[in-house]
């Protein structure tokens, strides 16, 4: 009737569905957390699930698999990556094609991951996310496409992993960093960060008011990490109020150090105090900021922990 997909199914409806998952071998304990679209999720919602996750492996489960909707996935996994204390593997997983439509590809994918999430190979690597047969880190994986069942992509590292006939085969080991804490869930709520996009043509009034309303400013900026001249002086206003961290809008690729100077550059953006994201996309970059933050981090940690995530 034109009313659309509405995800309705829970976790024991999903394996079932699943062709050749009895033939692992592998023993499941299902648990339906949230049934909600991603792009509603919040970090609560994301680090309650991780505590559930964690309980699970405390009481011996060998790794588990989280379902969720694409949209938001990436940012799902970088922060359950975060602060995922086990060796245990957390394998993230969905689907592009709802099986409304012929070919949904979410059966493989659940299978896949179920299939990492018991491999032994798999232990060490933190949250990863399985799909189209790949093993993405959570580190380093982006959704690159809206429609493609190929979406999920490493730009920077490509994938960690792959499927081949029902086995894994590890093709990088990513380093492991030590899992940041659990902020209380007020002081969470509290450590608001802001997102801005450098475009063509700003006019350098578009960050008023941000101060006013937040910790932390994430800038995506363009290229090697570079804006407009006309926006460096509220840049610089900020930076002395709150931390600001630049990265690029690029997609892949890192913010250079000590490249180039004129205004609005990275070299100038930095000796105005903005900290230097590295390779973290804008999105992670906003994450991490906003967990040290509701941490108590004050700007040297900060600084200290993009340098090692970046």
């Amino acid at each position: 009737a034109g009313a659309g997909v509405v995800a309705r199914l829970g976790g024991a409806d999903l394996a079932a569905d699943v062709p050749g998952l009895a033939e692992t071998g592998v023993a499941l304990r299902v648990e339906d957390v949230e049934r909600v679209p991603s792009a509603d999720l919040t970090f609560a919602q994301v680090l309650d699930l991780v505590a559930r996750a964690s309980a699970a492996v405390r009481a011996g489960a060998r790794g588990v698999v989280v379902t969720q909707g694409t949209d938001t996935l990436e940012e799902s996994a970088f922060l359950a990556d975060l602060v995922w204390p086990h060796a245990e593997p957390l394998v993230l997983t969905g689907a592009m094609r709802n099986p409304t439509l012929a070919g949904p590809d979410g059966p493989a994918n659940l299978l896949a991951a179920v299939t990492a999430a018991a491999e032994p190979a798999v232990r060490g690597l933190g949250a990863v996310v399985a799909f189209n047969d790949e093993l993405h880190a959570a580190r380093w994986v982006r959704k690159q496409h809206a429609t493609s069942t190929a979406t999920f992509v490493s730009p920077d590292a490509g994938p960690v992993g792959r499927l081949e006939e029902e086995r894994v085969r590890i093709l990088s080991v990513p380093p492991r960093r030590t899992a940041l804490p659990v902020p209380a869930p007020a002081d969470l709520a509290a450590a608001r960060v802001a997102l801005h996009t450098a475009v063509l043509d700003e006019q350098g009034d578009e960050l008023d008011g941000i101060a006013e309303r937040y910790r932390g400013l994430i800038v995506a900026g363009l290229g090697v990490g570079h804006v407009t001249r006309r926006l460096v002086p509220a840049l610089a206003g900020l930076a002395e109020l709150m931390p600001v961290v630049l990265t690029s809008r690029a997609g892949a690729g890192p913010v250079l150090r000590h490249t180039y100077g004129a205004p609005g550059s990275e070299i100038d953006l930095q000796n105005r105090g903005l900290i230097n994201g590295g390779l973290l996309h804008p999105y992670k970059a906003r994450i991490l900021l906003r967990l040290l933050l509701a941490s108590g981090a004050g700007r040297e940690r900060i600084a200290a922990a993009f340098a090692e995530h970046g």
